[in-house]
């Protein structure tokens, strides 16, 4: 199987970002929140990137960031898909009202922004992990249900659907064996984006003071700490938005080709 170059680039990439955010204690030079240097010194050969507004090592807190912005966002992630698929899955093979309540609860949450149900929420529940990725996994899953449903209302009334429902199989295995399989190529493809749209979800509630809380860190945090140094032509809070932009591309890169990759299968065994 020949992969392509921006394949590769974007799997050297996303490897690259995961090694580090699971090995980050060890490969990080100091503590993340131990003040090693002057305000925002530049690079050198000591401190790498330079350190921040109050002399924290750049390098050592965009790796424990790293960490924390790609587990919330991959747990939160995986929660949305779970929620979304599942239900969006059980609308299209049940139909009838169980489609419609659910079409219409989604269409309620959709109604409202999800930046401004979140800063409602997270502003009257604790802030913590498991509270953040809550809130955007439930409402990210809304996405997740359109296309799950769309896709498995096309898959529904294929033939071999209609013959496992005949045989007398169970919805269970109708949704899990039948369409699931089927539908994993669009929803590949959307689980990068979800995944990217996590990331930029997490970077702006913490950039609004919403997010992970100190003594943790994540890379919309360091924007916002580092944010008045651009006044004074320092590049503290660019790094973090480069980490971002970089995730976002290399990701990217790996869900088209899989989406690419899997299509073409799909159609070599059509044919």
């Amino acid at each position: 199987m020949r992969i392509p170059a921006s394949a590769l680039l974007g799997l050297a990439l996303t490897g690259l970002f995961l090694f580090t955010a699971i090995f980050a204690q060890w490969i990080a030079p100091y503590p993340i929140d131990a003040a090693v240097g002057g305000v925002w010194e530049g690079p050198s050969a000591t401190f790498w990137l330079g350190t921040d507004t109050i002399g924290r090592d750049i390098l050592s807190r965009l790796i424990y960031g790293g960490q924390i912005t790609i587990f919330v966002a991959l747990a939160s992630s995986l929660l949305s898909f779970g929620l979304g698929s599942f239900f969006g899955f059980l609308a299209a093979v049940r139909g009838g009202w169980t489609d419609q309540i659910l079409s219409r609860i989604v269409d309620l949450m959709m109604a409202i922004p999800s930046l401004i149900v979140a800063l409602v929420m997270l502003s009257v529940l604790p802030l913590n992990l498991t509270v953040l990725i809550l809130v955007m996994g439930v409402l990210d899953s809304t996405r997740v249900f359109r296309l799950a449903r769309a896709v498995a209302m096309d898959i529904a009334v294929m033939d071999y659907v209609e013959a496992a429902k005949l045989r007398g199989e169970k919805q269970g295995w109708v949704i899990f064996r039948e369409i699931l399989p089927n539908a994993l190529s669009p929803l590949v493809a959307e689980f990068g984006m979800r995944f990217i749209f996590a990331v930029l979800f997490i970077s702006t509630l913490s950039f609004l003071g919403l997010g992970i809380q100190p003594p943790l860190t994540d890379w919309g945090g360091m924007v916002k700490e580092n944010k008045d140094g651009l006044i004074y032509g320092k590049g503290a809070a660019l790094m973090p938005a480069a980490a971002i932009a970089l995730l976002a591309i290399s990701v990217n890169l790996v869900a088209d080709w899989v989406l690419t990759r899997t299509s073409s299968l799909k159609g070599g065994r059509g044919g």
